[in-house]
């Protein structure tokens, strides 16, 4: 990496930082150019130098609302006995840091921007390396890849290479998926306090189970 773009990733990171101290203590409905730009130390039309738009690093400051579930995913699947148990438990991790911040994770994954996201993600684990953490290799691509359709279908790809599901019906089973997990965190945002995140997080684990069960090999 040369000087340049040192210094522009150092530049962002500051708008990033500044955005999601907004997020934390606000709400990311309450982040405007002016806050960030003010907070960051930096003037209004500086921010354009980096991002595109206000939403783009609304997106970026999101990421960092990944970094518990990325970092505790490692802990949370060592007790997995094969690929089928480790699919359940990365669905259980997701489900339960997502639905107990459904705003942040809608936007990411379904959110107006959510198509540049595979950009997005890569620029900011190049600038916030260490909130990836370490993971094994197999992993690695769900973890990095642009949307949920292609993160599941990655984890899915290896359940099918171990025997667990057929080949010819992954497309279907991650139609299913995406979804039902879509139209569950819809619910909870229409509803969110009167929610409970661990029924919700039980009640999808549940049905992704039925869907998996329903094209075993």
């Amino acid at each position: 990496m040369d000087k340049k773009e040192i210094k522009r990733y150092r530049n962002m990171s500051y708008f990033i930082e500044a955005a999601v101290h907004i997020m934390d203590e606000e709400g990311i409905e309450f982040v405007t150019i002016r806050k960030v730009s003010d907070l960051a130390g930096y003037n209004s039309a500086t921010l354009y130098n980096y991002f595109e738009s206000l939403d783009e690093l609304i997106l970026f400051a999101s990421i960092r609302y990944l970094k518990e579930y990325t970092l505790n995913l490692k802990e949370y699947i060592k007790s997995a006995k094969n690929s089928l148990e480790r699919y359940y438990k990365i669905w259980e991790c997701f489900c339960r840091y997502s639905f107990s911040n459904p705003k942040i994770y809608n936007n990411i994954f379904f959110g107006n921007h959510s198509n540049s996201i595979f950009q997005i993600i890569k620029e900011y684990y190049s600038i916030f390396p260490e909130e990836l953490g370490e993971h094994p290799e197999e992993l690695m691509p769900m973890l990095l890849k642009s949307n949920l359709y292609e993160r599941n279908l990655a984890l899915l790809k290896i359940l099918a290479a171990d025997g667990y599901l057929k080949e010819g019906c992954l497309n279907d089973i991650n139609e299913m998926t995406i979804l039902l997990y879509q139209g569950m965190i819809t619910k909870i945002l229409n509803n969110e306090e009167t929610f409970n995140i661990e029924d919700c997080s039980e009640t999808m684990l549940r049905y992704i189970k039925q869907i998996t069960t329903s094209f075993k090999n």
